[in-house]
């Protein structure tokens, strides 16, 4: 887990193995990450999968992100959205699952 600069990660969020937060980056209250699309018990041959939050996006509160995204600079996540893709900089996605809704700048 590598985390930035400057970053507000609020409480109950779940960080794990291969989680990178860049600087600026805000994660609302009980985020959760993952970083195994296909977790056992038992699996002693699972693969770690990385997620990279870049420079100033935000992540609203009780989202969920599985495993190997990145979301891109300045990106917004609103709050318990369900995050199955990469989001790309600048955009705003909501929903369950995440879906593109507008800019940032249009906000």
């Amino acid at each position: 887990m590598i985390i930035g600069n400057n970053c507000t990660i609020k409480c109950g969020v779940q960080l794990w193995d291969g989680i990178e937060l860049e600087d600026n980056v805000f994660i609302g209250a009980n985020v959760t990450f993952t970083n195994d699309m296909y977790p056992r018990s038992h699996n002693t041959n699972w693969v770690l999968q990385k997620t990279l939050v870049c420079k100033g996006a935000s992540i609203g509160a009780g989202s969920t992100l599985l495993p190997g995204l990145t979301i891109g600079e300045n990106a917004m996540i609103g709050a318990g959205s369900m995050v199955t893709k990469n989001i790309p900089a600048g955009e705003v996605w909501v929903g369950n699952p995440a879906h593109f809704v507008k800019k940032v700048g249009d906000v």
